[in-house]
């Protein structure tokens, strides 16, 4: 399937992506598919493709489609195996890889993702991703770039801690008034932010929030029971629960003052 993808105009790489690439799939994960393009790619071809390998008519929605950030793609199932084609703009990959050299990064909205699309996922997902095809070579070259964490992005995103603090702050105003949706939406930003930390702080890349919080309570040196006490402020969203959550704040950035490893 990669092999063909690169024979249409404008791919110029697929790479597998998600749990499949890292290893830490179920049975009935998802085959995720990153189809890297330059240009506009070739949306009748790849539909007739798509449609091909499913045995039955598949829409492709072009890049925007599915957002700003998760550019378009297409949800297929080949031989009962759910396969998920995801566009990126190679392009754009590069320009936010050359941003994070820099120590900048974005946090956008885009649907899926609850806290934001944090722009460091597209060098993480190149870093972390498997190369099925790649004719020109481009995208194992830029696989070796972002093998190394940048420096610059490690302070920034280690740095970007403060702001869970802030909604701490916020979150303790909306308790006493008894809003538990702005208490949730408080909370959970902050620890989205935590996790962020503390994987920029161990030089790991962060791909999104699913499973991010179990991963980032494995990580050296994160605070004792965190993924416990994440939980348990987030089932309370009450005053106590915030006094919780601000103090796995304040513990965690307790770890990141800490020179890294």
């Amino acid at each position: 399937m990669a092999e063909r993808l690169t024979t249409v105009a404008g791919v110029r790489a697929v790479v597998l992506g998600g749990s499949r690439a890292r290893g830490t799939h179920r049975p009935d994960s998802d085959w995720d598919l990153g189809l890297y393009y330059r240009g506009a790619p070739d949306l009748a071809a790849l539909t007739a493709l798509a449609s091909a390998f499913q045995g039955s008519t598949v829409e492709v929605a072009g890049p925007g489609g599915w957002g700003p950030w998760v550019n378009g793609g297409a949800w297929l199932r080949v031989d009962g195996a759910p396969v998920d084609w995801i566009l990126r703009d190679l392009d754009r990959v590069e320009a936010v890889w050359s941003a994070c050299r820099q120590g900048r990064y974005e946090v956008g909205v885009q649907p899926g993702h609850p806290l934001g699309f944090w722009s460091p996922a597209y060098p993480g997902e190149v870093a972390l991703g498997r190369v099925l095809s790649d004719p020109s070579g481009e995208l194992t070259a830029l696989q070796q770039e972002t093998s190394g964490y940048p420096e610059p992005l490690r302070a920034a995103l280690a740095d970007a801690a403060w702001e869970a603090e802030f909604s701490i702050d916020a979150a303790r105003k909306s308790a006493s008034a008894g809003d538990r949706l702005h208490v949730s939406l408080c909370l959970s930003r902050a620890f989205g932010i935590l996790v962020q930390s503390l994987h920029a702080h161990h030089r790991t890349w962060c791909l999104n929030e699913k499973g991010a919080l179990a991963a980032a309570a494995a990580l050296p040196e994160t605070p004792a029971f965190f993924a416990e006490r994440v939980g348990a402020a987030l089932r309370g969203l009450d005053a106590a629960a915030v006094e919780t959550a601000a103090a796995v704040v304040r513990d965690v950035r307790e770890v990141l003052r800490a020179k890294p490893a």
